[in-house]
């Protein structure tokens, strides 16, 4: 449908409608315009102005009447093609402000138990993949434990994402290291005291950081290579001090 077609290259309903009607009418006033496209004549008048604007209608007047007609539809052609050399002769300089934010860290919030859950969805996003994870008690103390086990874990399982996990030397987490084999996991349990950790943090997909602080109730996903390797360098160093725990 040509009204459509016209919306996809940046017409309103009502710019299309109306351009369309002056087109198939010819030289035509605001009656007989309103009347063919459909659209009140109180707004006709503010949609001429708007495609009067673009360029795409012109107005004529004759013996104090007034009258319209739509442009040349070849226009339309012409405009693309001038906003392509635009955009063309821009993107050098739009890149290089995209990659100068690339080299930034970009950070999500998110709010509440429901915000965390989507955190920990995010990291099934990345299948076939390594998880390392320090895992805090709280996880267990303040958050759902039912999706933990019965949602977040079957589905990591299903997607085969393995985990290392570094944990405290607590019942809770012993409890947690007993079923590593069945759960795709290998955990290494530290001194309670050595531990010093009050939130969960993740580092999955090659860039991505989660952070879950489940007594306060928020979580964020950060994503910086540079921080992710650093942590992932810290992780390793660390699994390697604790042996075969």
């Amino acid at each position: 449908m040509l009204t459509k077609d016209l919306e996809q290259i940046g017409f309103n309903e009502k710019e299309a409608s109306l351009y369309l009607a002056a087109l198939e009418l010819g030289e035509s006033n605001i009656q007989q315009l309103a009347k063919k496209s459909g659209v009140k004549r109180t707004t006709a008048y503010d949609i001429i102005e708007s495609l009067k604007k673009k360029g795409f209608m012109t107005q004529i007047s004759k013996n104090k009447k007034m009258s319209f007609s739509a442009v040349d539809p070849r226009k339309l052609e012409s405009e693309i093609e001038d906003r392509r050399s635009i955009v063309k002769r821009a993107m050098p300089e739009l890149l290089a402000i995209a990659n100068s934010l690339d080299s930034k860290p970009k950070v999500s919030f998110f709010e509440g138990y429901d915000g965390i859950k989507e955190v920990y969805k995010d990291t099934l996003k990345y299948t076939d993949q390594e998880l390392l994870a320090w895992v805090a008690e709280e996880a267990v103390e303040f958050f759902d434990v039912d999706f933990l086990n019965n949602i977040y874990l079957p589905k990591r399982i299903e997607k085969k994402i393995w985990v290392r996990a570094i944990a405290p030397n607590v019942p809770a987490m012993r409890s947690y290291h007993e079923i590593d084999e069945k759960s795709l996991r290998k955990t290494r349990l530290t001194e309670e005291d050595a531990f010093g950790l009050d939130v969960e943090i993740n580092l999955y997909g090659k860039s991505r950081i989660a952070v879950m602080s489940f007594e306060e109730g928020f979580g964020m996903i950060i994503e910086s290579k540079k921080i992710f390797n650093t942590l992932k360098n810290i992780f390793e160093m660390n699994w390697k001090s604790l042996g075969s725990r």
